[in-house]
């Protein structure tokens, strides 16, 4: 009843999902403000770094055609001119400054902790993430994320009734992050064995995870949505195979998941699934299934 009468909440948002493409060029959709800003820095040094190719493309052009020894038999024996080598030594002064300041406002903005929401400790070890959440009444709901394998992706498909593509091959996991959309979370990030680092590209988000140390960063999404990540810190055989993946949901389904987590965290996930509701390509299915989902 619970997941029926929350189900049309599943939608409030535009749910999205963000994960590498075939032929990707591009960053993945941004969802968080750090991203927006990551991409837009990329852009800009861009535009630079094609400013000065062409620039520098020119420069070799005109002195091949000018001063070839066909066009000028008779070489010139200045050995310096004082405005080009004010120009050549000022000009890339201020490039530097002109990429320096954007990109130290954007270190800023991803180091710094805002005012936070909620909490999760994630732990890296060979070759899964834990994640604790450890606010006040959250404290004992643990996840321990593993990648699934082709026959768990099909088995969480039809648990669910959801299409396969939805967990996609070696970035689909067994339990997801579940937190709220619109709200700053904290992310402490560390390891249980060698160096992992936590990465969720759509969020712009990285940090180490580093045995025996605490690091902490923060994302604050801003669409609802199931998001995948890597382990981006080579860590043994199985390094490629420890994906992340943080679902987010509005604010009524998180409280309603939290709050079944605290006993059960199976049952909350099945709750949360079935009062997502199910996609279009599944809306005809057989009468009840929502209802079998929930309990």
């Amino acid at each position: 009843m619970a997941a029926a009468a929350l189900a049309p909440l599943g939608f409030a948002g535009a749910a999205s999902a963000a994960q590498p493409e075939p032929w990707q060029m591009g960053f993945q959709p941004a969802v968080t403000e750090v991203m927006e800003d990551i991409t837009w820095f990329s852009d800009f040094t861009l535009v630079i770094i094609t400013v000065i190719t062409l620039f520098v493309l020119g420069l070799l052009l005109w002195c091949i055609f000018r001063f070839n020894s066909k066009a000028n038999p008779t070489p010139s024996r200045t050995s310096h001119n004082t405005v080009i080598e004010v120009v050549w030594t000022l000009v890339p002064i201020l490039v530097l400054v002109a990429i320096s300041i954007p990109s130290f406002r954007l270190l800023y903005k991803q180091i710094e902790l805002p005012e936070y929401d909620m909490t999760v400790k994630a732990t890296g070890l060979q070759w899964a993430w834990t994640y604790d959440y450890t606010d006040e009444g959250m404290e004992g709901v643990s996840l321990s994320s593993y990648m699934l394998d082709n026959e768990g992706r099909a088995e969480k498909a039809d648990r669910y009734g959801r299409p396969a593509e939805e967990y996609p091959r070696l970035l689909a996991v067994d339990y997801e992050m579940v937190v709220p959309v619109n709200k700053t979370v904290r992310v402490q990030v560390t390891a249980a064995d060698v160096l992992h680092s936590f990465a969720m590209p759509a969020f712009g988000l990285k940090m180490d995870a580093v045995p025996g140390r605490l690091n902490e960063t923060w994302f604050r999404a801003e669409k609802t949505g199931i998001y995948y990540g890597q382990c981006s810190e080579l860590c043994g055989k199985d390094h490629a195979f420890m994906p992340i993946a943080i679902r987010v949901v509005e604010q009524e389904l998180y409280d309603a998941w939290a709050e079944a987590a605290k006993t059960d965290v199976d049952a909350a996930n099945d709750q949360l699934m079935a009062a997502l509701g199910k996609p279009a390509s599944t809306a005809d299915a057989a009468p009840g299934a929502l209802d079998v989902a929930a309990r």
